[in-house]
């Protein structure tokens, strides 16, 4: 029986190699029956191009399609399973501070300082390290030339969010000793910095034959809220009231600073005030939580209220993050039905909040399954999502402060003030500059202005002469050029190039400039830097220069990474799945999460008087004096993309 099943496999397979790219023969010969012609099916749409372009609701399958293939093939494990006792969840009916606990098989999975995971198996490139120079790479293609923005569709705030998560997902344990960047002659006079010095990332033996090394990630990759709370016991005790479960923060509504002008909260490197008042927002959000759950449940003392408040927190932060930011960064109607089916499932959130989760992740979205699932392989993020989050470009060069003593203007609009150069809202310097803006301003700033593109040519120059801090929040003595030190990364932690790392996603890949882009400007200089070698095209590089999906902010290759990996956040947590009911969160905690639907509720519920009066538009994440939207009585699933 099994070499009948062998053979009609070997069968099928030599006849589908007649419709498939020959790239992917190989990978489709490691494939079940079954995923392999699904594999066909998305291998034949895409060879059209045409899945962004089908009704909603025959999008959403190949979406569907497309993202089990990727469960299947596309998710590798870095390190040892531990194998032993099952712990029992019941014990840890909360969030712990270094989040271990939460996978129910391995109680390490996503805790800090595990192993970043894998989306493709890694590609060594030690003997490509500099192979075009890292220096060459972004004074060529990337370095900004003149600003671009994102028109109304992305604000500064939907900048500093995704910043803002990643300092709760990922950051990288350094080695101790720096390596030097030298920039060749032919950039040098084009170079802010002509030399720099920067920490490796440390390799870690995994133990393991198929993956031999790794990098561990020093904050905890669940969706936990750790940018607030920290990611271990020691950050969190800092950043505690130890009073009716509150967290620290100032009377102005900001952060609060040590008496090194540090802001006290969750995570501190690397930080800018667009991070830190989205810190302050949510700190105020936990401590809300934290008094009406008091008013709720008297009997409740400071360690119940602070583990009750972080859920809930973290579950909103959870829910504004995929359908609010999401739905504005991948601007159409067939991904506003997907994010919004993550979380609530097709048969939308009416009958859920009515009737409770009913089926499956299809039907009752991923939120509120009845177990976690990580497809036989422990959680984490990932190398590859680390490279696709490589957003710096959405920073412009100033903030353009608002003036709000003024009446508004046009769709709310309040008038130009002074412009604030964005390396004075960095770090310490940051934090002092912020507080003398104040929170209200400083918001209705970011929201009214278009972050910028990610675009080629379009990298903030002042990023390549910056100052960064440690994991303290100090600053180091070494300036670095971002942008070169980006594309190091990537090869350093043998993170495919772009055409490999397409062809790892089961995507085609380019065989000539012309498949990567129309701008003959930049295929001129993509010639330039790596001439007709397409294989040596740098991810980065490739994610600014792919023509994009109409209504998508980033390239189609970063966002086959967010299908996979935005899902697997969500259906892999106990608290968003077996664990996501009133039990776990309280009866009150548990309607504040589903009453909450956009980064705009939760500013209304704190600023009430700033929303009324400056935003006009439908999300907080799109520039304010947009106009709202049309009404659309087409049902979503129906509806053509234009």
């Amino acid at each position: 029986m099994f070499r009948l099943a062998e053979m009609i496999k070997k069968l099928s397979g030599a006849s589908l190699h007649r419709f498939i790219h020959q790239d992917f023969h190989e990978a489709v010969d490691r494939m079940t029956i079954i995923d392999a012609f699904l594999f066909l099916i998305v291998h034949s749409i895409d060879k059209l191009g045409i899945w962004h372009r089908l009704p909603v609701f025959l999008g959403l399958l190949y979406l569907s399609l497309r993202r089990h293939l990727h469960q299947e093939y596309n998710l590798f494990n870095v390190g040892r399973t531990p194998t032993g006792v099952r712990y029992n969840p019941a014990d840890y009916p909360y969030r712990t501070a270094d989040g271990k606990y939460n996978e129910p098989f391995n109680e390490g999975a996503g805790s800090q300082g595990t192993f970043f995971g894998r989306n493709i198996l890694p590609v060594n490139q030690k003997d490509m390290l500099k192979k075009p120079d890292p220096m060459v790479v972004a004074t060529k293609l990337l370095a900004r030339k003149k600003f671009i923005d994102t028109g109304k569709q992305f604000n500064m705030i939907a900048a500093s969010w995704i910043q803002f998560m990643i300092h709760d997902w990922i950051d990288h344990m350094e080695e101790t000793q720096q390596i030097e960047l030298v920039a060749p002659k032919e950039v040098a006079n084009q170079c802010p910095l002509k030399s720099f010095k920067f920490y490796k990332t440390k390799e870690v033996p995994t133990g393991f034959w198929e993956i031999k090394s790794g990098a561990l990630n020093i904050r905890t990759p669940w969706w936990d809220g750790s940018a607030i709370y920290g990611s271990n016991e020691k950050r969190l005790h800092k950043v505690r009231t130890f009073k009716d479960g509150k967290l620290k923060i100032s009377e102005d509504g900001l952060l609060l600073h040590d008496q090194d002008g540090i802001a006290v909260s969750g995570d501190v490197r690397n930080s800018w005030a667009g991070v830190s008042i989205l810190q302050a927002l949510f700190i105020k959000e936990h401590n809300a939580v934290c008094d009406t759950l008091k008013r709720e449940y008297r009997s409740l003392g400071d360690e119940e209220l602070y583990r009750y408040a972080r859920l809930v927190t973290s579950a909103v932060i959870a829910k504004v993050h995929t359908i609010d930011w999401t739905v504005e960064l991948l601007k159409t109607d067939t991904l506003l039905a997907g994010m919004r089916g993550n979380w609530y499932g097709l048969l939308g959130k009416s009958f859920k909040d009515k009737f409770g989760h009913v089926g499956g992740a299809i039907l009752g979205g991923v939120v509120g399954l009845k177990k976690p699932e990580n497809h036989g392989v422990p959680y984490s993020l990932t190398e590859e999502f680390v490279s696709v989050y490589r957003m710096h470009s959405l920073l412009p060069d100033d903030l353009q402060l608002r003036d709000i003593s003024a009446a508004p203007g046009s769709n709310k609009s309040p008038p130009s003030a002074e412009k604030i150069p964005l390396p004075s809202l960095i770090g310490r310097v940051g934090e002092k500059t912020s507080s003398g803006i104040g929170f209200v301003k400083l918001m209705v700033s970011m929201g009214h202005q278009a972050s910028g593109a990610l675009e080629p040519w379009n990298y903030p120059m002042w990023l390549r002469d910056l100052v960064a801090q440690d994991v303290e929040g100090m600053d180091r003595p070494d300036h670095v050029d971002l942008a070169a030190l980006e594309v190091y990364r990537d090869r350093e932690r043998n993170v495919a190039r772009y055409n490999e790392f397409r062809r790892g996603l089961l995507m085609i890949p380019i065989s000539k400039w012309e498949d990567l882009t129309d701008d003959q400007e930049v295929i001129e200089a993509l010639q330039e830097v790596y001439g007709d070698e397409v294989e040596e095209l740098d991810i980065l590089v490739g994610l600014m220069a792919e023509k994009k999906i109409t209504g998508f902010a980033i390239s189609e290759t970063a966002f086959i990474i967010f299908l996979l990996m935005a899902t697997r956040r969500l259906e892999s947590d106990r608290f968003f799945t077996s664990n996501f009911n009133e039990e776990t969160y309280t009866k009150k905690g548990f309607e504040w999460v589903n009453t909450t639907e956009s980064l705009k509720d939760v500013l209304d519920r704190h600023y009430p008087e700033m929303t009324a009066k400056w935003m006009n538009s439908a999300s907080a994440f799109s520039v304010w004096d947009s106009p709202k939207p049309s009404p659309n009585h087409i049902p979503l699933l129906f509806r053509v993309p234009k």
